[in-house]
């Protein structure tokens, strides 16, 4: 079995390289400028497309238009996963624009090439299985726990309302305090240490991702309201 990756942008990239130490590993990218990742064989669109499995690494915000021009040269009994940072809505465009035959898994590695520079051993990774056999999502399980990942299962809801809080309040931060202009200070404490890695960890990612996981999780609204008002909670009590 190879495994197709379609998108070798910086996360496509690192996760194509990722499984190739593990499983033969085949990657397409239209930026024909992108470099192809170690242990990873460069193909066409259409070879990427004929796997059996394949991983769609893409913006969020381009997953219908990819999934669109991709959905008739998919193999009607392929497995297709997405590795969005959002789950509700690329897995129900798969559910909606691929045919009644494939296998879906939603699926979300929590991390990337920066927050996983020292390794991904402990490193959470989400499976939303849809429209997949039970054998299938176990095999897939022991594959990425062989890893070293923390592996969960939940439903694309379940992972979003958790998600906009693990993640979505933390890339909000870090924007937040890159837009504020903190730079590192020889009399900084730990704390304020921990809060440029927050910065680092978030704002190395492109500025699309920051948008997309704001705009396409159902509930990352109820999550900046919230703070918006827990901020003017502690304004109000500085003030008196």
């Amino acid at each position: 079995m190879t495994v197709g990756v379609y998108g070798l942008g910086r996360f496509g990239s690192f996760w194509a390289e990722l499984l190739a130490r593990s499983i033969p590993v085949c990657g397409y990218s239209r930026a024909a400028e992108r470099p192809t990742p170690p242990g990873v064989r460069r193909v066409g669109e259409d070879e990427v497309l004929s796997q059996s499995v394949i991983f769609f690494c893409v913006a969020i915000s381009a997953v219908e238009e990819v999934l669109g021009r991709a959905r008739t040269r998919i193999a009607p009994t392929a497995l297709v996963m997405d590795t969005c940072s959002v789950k509700t809505y690329p897995v129900s465009l798969m559910e909606k624009l691929l045919p009644a035959s494939t296998s879906i898994m939603g699926t979300h590695p929590m991390f990337g090439p920066d927050s996983a520079r020292n390794g991904v051993a402990g490193q959470p990774m989400i499976l939303c299985p849809v429209r997949i056999s039970a054998r299938e999502v176990e095999m897939w399980r022991e594959l990425f726990a062989s890893l070293g990942l923390a592996i969960s299962i939940m439903t694309p809801d379940e992972h979003d309302r958790e998600a906009a809080f693990t993640q979505g309040v933390a890339h909000y931060i870090g924007r937040v305090l890159s837009d504020l202009g903190v730079q590192r200070s020889p009399i900084g404490t730990v704390g304020y240490k921990k809060l440029l890695e927050i910065v680092e960890q978030t704002c190395n990612d492109p500025w699309q991702l920051f948008l997309d996981l704001q705009r396409y999780n159902p509930h990352t609204r109820e999550m900046r309201i919230r703070l918006e008002k827990s901020i003017r909670s502690i304004m109000a009590a500085i003030d008196g």
